[in-house]
């Protein structure tokens, strides 16, 4: 699979010259199957851009939308989706085992009356809202597993499976806090074990998270001390700070980098970078 960043920013879209190189877009992450098959995390303000691309693209005519929750950082790029408004495209989709009727309202809510002109019905897409979805859904040759993440209000993360390979996704998860209807951290551990990419929420410093524990999102110190113990190979800090620069990233990714040279792993660690590229 290969994976392409779109949006790596949270909370709001921060435009400017201080994120120019991580990118100020919020959550959207490409991932593109071997067999061809598109899945795409989130609609925050970085789907517009890819659904220009899609659009370009006349072999696309299918995709899985998967919505990790309603927060409006992850559903305010929807609105300027290209495709949505394209019959030849079918959009399946996605959320946790428990969304199944309310993920067309979270995408049609924001398109009504008065805070969007153009109404949720005029797109010309096909939708699938999947009624009753399974907890585990193939997807071509993989599989797209889902948990429910210590988020205020619900948010699910997701585990795409294809051959030997794994990706995890956990925007939006605190890791010191259990939120209503969290999961215990051995059950985060035990999904995330070996992955072969965890993008996790951290958007946190230590001593800003004194400050901001249980508010939804991970200090950076905690992210790590995860994707070490659940031995992870790759460990991409997601969801930055709309306040955090370009510089302010770049040296706490090389400082960390540093700090894990003397510790007894070999998991590597980045911050997320919009228009980043991996390949699985």
């Amino acid at each position: 699979m290969k994976i392409r960043v779109w949006g790596s920013r949270g909370s709001i879209p921060t435009p400017g010259p201080a994120t120019t190189h991580y990118g100020g877009n919020t959550t959207c992450v490409e991932v593109r199957l071997n067999d061809g098959k598109l899945i795409v995390f989130d609609a925050g303000s970085g789907i517009r851009l890819l659904g220009k691309k899609l659009a370009a693209e006349s072999e696309t005519k299918e995709l899985h939308l998967v919505l990790t929750h309603a927060h409006w950082d992850h559903l305010i790029g929807f609105p300027f989706f290209e495709p949505a408004y394209m019959a030849r495209f079918t959009i399946n989709v996605r959320g946790g085992p428990s969304a199944k009727r309310s993920l067309r309202g979270y995408l049609a809510h924001q398109m009504k009356t008065p805070f969007f002109p153009v109404p949720f019905d005029t797109m010309t897409a096909n939708f699938d809202f999947a009624h009753g979805d399974p907890k585990v859904r193939s997807i071509g040759h993989a599989d797209l597993i889902p948990i429910r993440l210590s988020h205020p209000n619900n948010c699910h993360g997701f585990k795409v499976i294809e051959g030997n390979k794994q990706f995890v996704f956990f925007t939006d998860h605190e890791l010191g806090h259990k939120h209503v209807k969290a999961l215990d951290t051995d059950a985060y551990m035990d999904f995330c074990r070996d992955a072969d990419f965890l993008f996790q929420d951290a958007q946190y410093t230590g001593h800003e998270y004194v400050k901001t524990r249980g508010w939804g999102h991970s200090s950076i110190t905690d992210a790590v001390a995860f994707g070490i113990k659940a031995n992870v190979k790759k460990l991409g800090l997601f969801h930055h700070d709309p306040d955090r620069s370009d510089d302010e990233l770049a040296d706490l990714e090389a400082t960390l980098r540093e700090q894990l040279r003397s510790v007894d792993t070999k998991m590597d660690c980045f911050a997320v970078r919009e228009g980043m590229t991996l390949q699985l």
